[in-house]
């Protein structure tokens, strides 16, 4: 039982330790990118825009595509020791897919085009799928919120995807749209760190 609790924490303080490293290292690239908006821009602007109107900054693009695949990297760790804990199948494969996703994004940054835009949607998908799928593996009211927050990402990628221009949440700006899904998806596995640090409390059999 140790070993499954040893593996939670493990796990916990690598997502920590990446969506720390991601947020910090954002918001560094924010203000060394003259001119971004975070109304206009998508974040992954701070690594390359897309063609044909290609802008490439440094060392904003360097920091942001190297936080970013740090942090896929950790959540694909962490994803394999919370499936040696639990034995759970669904979650830890797509929170693994999600971390890989996330790699590919900082591998393959705007200026790649189309394989850009297939790595960021894998990520916009199960970024959001692996909070609801976490629902079975999470005590409540966790849990409730895992899936609230899940669906909510789900619903402004739709929105994105097939509303185009009338998307109520287009009100924010393309940036500000782009951040209704990623933020809380990011925030969620920060409340997940602690979660999972904290793991003594978990049924590791659940």
């Amino acid at each position: 039982m140790a070993r499954k609790y040893n593996s939670l924490n493990l796990a916990g303080a690598l997502i920590f330790i990446g969506i720390l490293q991601w947020f910090m290292t954002v918001l560094a690239s924010e203000t060394l990118f003259p001119g971004y908006s975070t109304r206009a821009n998508d974040l992954s602007d701070l690594a390359s825009t897309v063609p044909p109107n290609i802008s490439l900054v440094q060392p904003s693009a360097m920091l942001f595509n190297t936080a970013t695949f740090l942090i896929g990297l950790l959540v694909l760790i962490s994803a394999l020791l919370i499936y040696r804990a639990c034995k759970k199948q669904l979650f830890p494969a797509l929170f693994a897919i999600s971390g890989l996703a996330a790699m590919a994004v900082g591998v393959f940054p705007g200026d790649t085009g189309s394989i850009h835009a297939l790595v960021a949607m894998a990520w916009f998908v199960t970024g959001p799928l692996s909070a609801i799928a976490a629902y079975g593996f999470l005590s409540k009211p966790f849990a409730y919120f895992s899936i609230a927050i899940g669906v909510f990402a789900l619903i402004v990628l739709f929105s994105a995807v097939f509303m185009g221009q009338t998307s109520p949440f287009l009100v924010f700006g393309r940036g500000g749209e782009e951040r209704m899904l990623a933020y809380p998806v990011v925030l969620w596995m920060m409340a997940l760190a602690g979660y999972l640090m904290g793991s003594s409390q978990i049924n590791a059999e659940k």
